[in-house]
């Protein structure tokens, strides 16, 4: 079977766009902890057909964040990655079962509230942060990446409240952002889309990607945690300001 360099929906130079937009997002998660992704899949949505936005981004994602979570590993936070693990099955399991189309605006809504409550409200009790915490949140994420593609903020604002020290959130982040986009290949594979056609454009963007993260985290090195506290929260509330936005523009409001 013939590969394909690049799929017939982009034009080479989108191509070499969004492979340069690969590497400075992954260059922004890395140094501030959050956002490339959702940032990387603002622009996919403006030139990928709708239908391969989430899987393909789920795939680039996995990739870019294994490189972060190995060049990261050594402060990776692993209790809570052996407790998140389990809920990406079984959120996974539980959407693959269903596999429904939700409203896209409910979501968008009840992530937004949860990542500024997170990043600004008081602190959640001790308790959401212990293996049934983190594998109920685990759970529910995973459930809804399939049919969003929007929960990273959640996450990571999650895994925020969990560390102070900025390249323990990095690096759980990134590992448990692995995690939960790694179902979604077999997920959607099963539903029945081609990958094959996307292969090498998504293997570029994962390359061009971990270029990125090299970058992003020799840039954390200079940060000190309260200024990355700092930045984290700031760019998670646009984020959710941002999935507010689209909530109204769907007409919830």
């Amino acid at each position: 079977m013939e590969l394909i360099l690049i799929p017939e929906n982009l034009s080479p130079y989108i191509a070499v766009f969004l492979l340069l937009a690969s590497a400075i997002t992954s260059m922004i998660t890395a140094s501030l902890g959050a956002g490339g992704g959702v940032l990387l899949l603002v622009l996919m949505a403006m030139w990928v057909p709708p239908a391969a936005i989430i899987p393909v981004h789920g795939m680039i994602q996995l990739g870019s964040n294994a490189g972060r979570a190995v060049l990261a590993r050594r402060h990776t936070d692993w209790k809570t990655i052996a407790a998140f693990a389990p809920g990406v099955i079984a959120g996974a399991g539980l959407g693959a079962w269903l596999l429904v189309d939700l409203p896209a605006h409910l979501w968008q809504l009840t992530i937004a509230l949860f990542v500024l409550y997170l990043c600004w409200g008081p602190s959640l009790p001790k308790g959401a942060f212990g293996p049934f915490g983190v594998f109920l949140a685990s759970t529910v994420t995973s459930f809804v990446s399939l049919f969003v593609g929007a929960t990273g903020p959640l996450v990571a604002a999650f895994i925020k409240q969990m560390h102070t020290e900025r390249f323990t959130t990095v690096a759980t982040f990134a590992t448990a952002m692995c995690l939960q986009h790694a179902p979604k290949a077999l997920v959607f594979g099963v539903a029945g889309f081609v990958f094959h056609d996307w292969l090498v454009f998504i293997l570029g963007m994962i390359a061009s990607g971990f270029a990125g993260t090299w970058i992003g985290l020799h840039m954390l090195r200079t940060m000190s945690n309260r200024l990355f506290s700092l930045a984290f929260n700031i760019l998670l509330t646009v984020l959710a300001l941002r999935l507010l936005w689209q909530a109204a523009s769907a007409g919830l409001f």
